[in-house]
């Protein structure tokens, strides 16, 4: 299972699960954006290159989806996949450099909900040998 959907009374809230936390993190993307449209089937026309930064997994994790709402809503890029996402801690910042693929937003692809925010509500990251969940809440 790559993620999956909890109950919320007002807003959207998932897990997300990888062997790592790479993983998870783009099992998060994927999550959020099945919120806005069935992401298998938009078309891998576009790639990009993102790349945040902060002090905390949180706070990366958090600055991760905001970073791809940001497209969303100013370039309208929708999300298939996560080509390659990389995680790494140097000093005290941690680095994620990922390559996404998606496509524009077109008329084919049907909206089924929006994405106002990430929240750092009830967020939550829990590594284990193997193992890795992100837990999310997003304002809908």
């Amino acid at each position: 299972m790559r993620y999956r959907f909890l109950k919320h009374t007002a807003d959207a809230k998932f897990q997300a699960f990888g062997k790592n936390l790479e993983e998870a993190f783009s099992n998060a993307a994927i999550a959020m954006f099945q919120v806005i449209v069935k992401t298998e089937k938009i078309d891998k026309k576009i790639t990009k290159k993102i790349g945040v930064k902060a002090k905390d997994k949180e706070s990366l994790l958090y600055k991760w989806l905001e970073e791809l709402l940001f497209l969303l809503d100013t370039e309208f890029f929708m999300l298939n996949s996560v080509k390659k996402i990389r995680i790494k801690k140097e000093k005290e910042t941690y680095f994620l450099k990922a390559e996404i693929s998606g496509d524009k937003f077109k008329e084919k692809y049907e909206r089924h909900g929006a994405v106002k925010a990430v929240t750092y509500n009830e967020m939550y990251i829990k590594e284990q040998k193997g193992k890795a969940t992100v837990q999310v809440v997003l304002d809908i």
